[in-house]
């Protein structure tokens, strides 16, 4: 079975163009080894497919949280079409194990690799909408990110690990944190990078990623995640802040200010399956719609007729 069909089937999507389906799993990577495979990647699909997520979320957002400014609203925005979030909703369909990979590609963890899986889920995106109409697509987008779109998170959480990190450092001791290179290896076009986050001449984070940006946010990141560890040793031992947070030795934070205040899907009660069975749902509805089969109120945009293309891509 291809991998469309198999993902059509684990999702229970009404998908009527497999190869276009085929052509969303498709990483660059793949179609330079097997030319002979494959017509084309899903970088084009991947282009179309983030502006049709931008837009669900952000009218999702508008709808579900009418006290928010623009800025909360950019912001939330911001934290769930991000890599990291758009990675987060691949996860939810197993989307990695779908991909179609190149050998190297493949072996370096490419289905795990956020920055891939969020191209993807894009492509993804940018295939159903092409197949079945923008109320699908966006209906089967807001579904899927129903637990980030109802949450009720503080502004500071929704933020970027590179921002919050900053931030905190800043309040603390007035220091930005710097990121340095400990290396670079691999050929130019799929170079990893490594790099290290300092504040105040200590290391406090390390992370590597395909450019230099996406190494950063790992290393910030991960500063968090050990300055967390930290806070929950201290708390354990009855101290009233983390060491590790004072790089000056000076000011406490409030608590619900740190760089550690993370978002738990387990504390909203709705787990990845929920989502998925969720999002299939409104996506079946936006098609029974469409096609006159279907009972009002699945989607909150009236279904369209799908763009007409001249001919299936193979």
């Amino acid at each position: 079975m291809r991998p469309a069909a198999a993902l059509a089937e684990r999702l229970g999507l009404p998908v009527r163009d497999l190869d276009l389906l085929q052509q969303a799993l498709i990483h660059s990577s793949y179609l330079h080894e097997h030319r002979d495979l494959a017509a084309g990647h899903n970088e084009r699909l991947e282009f179309l497919g983030d502006s049709v997520v931008s837009l669900a979320i952000s009218d999702a957002l508008y709808r579900r949280h009418p006290g928010d400014d623009e800025g909360v609203l950019s912001a939330r925005r911001a934290s769930i079409v991000s890599t990291a979030g758009l990675a987060r909703l691949a996860s939810r369909l197993d989307l990695g194990e779908y991909l179609l990979l190149g050998a190297g590609e493949s072996q370096r963890g490419g289905r795990r690799r956020p920055a891939l899986l969020a191209s993807a889920f894009e492509a993804l995106v940018g295939a159903l909408y092409l197949d079945l109409g923008y109320g699908a697509a966006s209906g089967f987008v807001v579904a899927l990110a129903g637990p980030e779109l109802t949450s009720d998170r503080p502004l500071g959480a929704l933020k970027s690990p590179k921002s919050r990190l900053q931030e905190y450092t800043q309040r603390l001791s007035g220091e930005r944190p710097q990121y340095r290179l400990i290396d670079a290896v691999g050929p130019d076009h799929d170079k990893v990078f490594r790099l290290e986050a300092v504040v105040g001449g200590r290391v406090i984070g390390v992370g590597e990623g395909h450019s230099r940006r996406l190494a950063e946010t790992e290393a910030a990141a991960d500063a968090i995640e050990s300055l967390r560890h930290r806070a929950r040793e201290q708390a354990a031992d009855g101290a009233e802040a983390p060491e590790l947070a004072r790089f000056d030795g000076g000011a406490q934070a409030r608590a619900d200010r740190e760089p550690w205040v993370e978002f738990d899907l387990s504390e909203l009660g709705m787990g990845a399956a929920l989502a998925v069975e969720e999002a299939t749902r409104a996506i079946r509805e936006a098609v029974g719609l469409e096609t006159g089969k279907g009972a009002a109120g699945g989607v909150a945009h009236e279904i369209g007729p799908a763009p007409a293309r001249s001919r299936k891509r193979r």
